[in-house]
């Protein structure tokens, strides 16, 4: 079974440091992404996350430049972004095809989803391979998976991604849920892991074990909270159980790990306290605030958390 890997180090990195790599560095970043045997490098949202940000850097607005310098140096048919239908106009997706981006990704919402629908329906007649996000696909109803994934599927999506948004997926949760979606789509199932509990790459390897073959993974595992899971672990993985079809090369992509930690200092893996509460609790990246503290004070709101729920 032959798995697509995702490189989404600069699209969800860019939670750690507000989108802000610098082009040069999403240029080196993208050659040894694929060097590494990447088969897509995701370089960031189209015109932002579904939060207006403040200050939004460079990968967080994907403008047409910034995907053309890219599809340059690495060639359009491994440039990828993604985008929240709410974000964008009837232009948008011609404008990035024309500039080099060859795959996009969609974030479903669990309901009002019928505009993502027509922006699935657009992107495949330009062209794009066209991937459907649903995000937080723990909190979903196993009715509204189906769903969603029903409606993407038969609306001509390529792939249909199962995002942990939360990083409370434990790799029983993976299994089935990629079971349940293979099950009612005609395309892939794909998995994005965050590494609240520590879980990613075991969900990772239960989830591939299941039928699902697209993969997400990021550089030093940078990524919203406690990140993504970790490439250098996810493409050892691979390799060492004969997986990679001889296409993936961890030496250029252990040189990207250096890279980033040389060039960008949110790089750095880390697992703040209230990161391990959210993924324990399954909730959302905005109830940070309500978690945010230090050991003595989250001990208490693990408690308060435990009674709660």
């Amino acid at each position: 079974m032959s798995i697509i890997n995702i490189d989404v180090t600069l699209r969800d990195g860019g939670y750690r440091n507000g989108f802000n790599f610098p082009l040069d560095y999403a240029l080196k970043h993208a050659k040894l992404s694929v060097e590494s045997g990447f088969d897509w490098v995701e370089i960031g949202y189209r015109k932002g996350s579904f939060a207006p940000i403040p200050d939004l850097g460079l990968t967080g607005r994907g403008e047409d430049d910034y995907i053309a310098a890219v599809a340059e140096e690495i060639g359009a048919d491994k440039v990828a972004l993604i985008l929240h239908p709410k974000n964008i106009n009837d232009d948008d997706l011609p404008d990035m095809y024309r500039a080099g981006a060859r795959l996009i990704r969609i974030v479903l919402p669990p309901r009002g989803y019928e505009a993502g629908l027509d922006r699935i329906r657009q992107a495949k007649e330009l062209g794009f391979t066209v991937g459907v996000n649903f995000a937080r696909v723990s909190q979903l109803p196993a009715r509204t998976v189906v769903e969603l994934a029903a409606a993407s599927s038969d609306a001509g999506a390529d792939v249909v991604y199962l995002a942990d948004s939360n990083g409370a997926l434990s790799p029983v949760d993976a299994a089935s849920l990629t079971t349940l979606t293979r099950s009612v789509v005609d395309g892939a199932v794909g998995l994005h892991a965050h590494n609240n509990l520590g879980l990613a790459l075991a969900n990772a390897i239960a989830s591939m074990g299941h039928g699902a073959t697209w993969m997400d993974s990021s550089v030093q595992g940078m990524g919203k909270g406690p990140g993504n899971l970790i490439a250098e672990q996810w493409m050892a993985h691979l390799e060492r159980t004969a997986q990679d079809g001889g296409r993936l090369h961890l030496a250029p992509l252990l040189e990207l790990a250096d890279l980033l930690l040389a060039s960008i200092p949110e790089g750095t893996p880390s697992l703040p306290l209230p990161d391990l509460l959210l993924g324990q609790y399954d909730l959302s990246v905005e109830h940070r605030t309500t978690v945010n503290c230090g050991h003595r004070a989250g001990i208490e709101a693990a408690r308060t958390l435990s009674v709660a729920r």
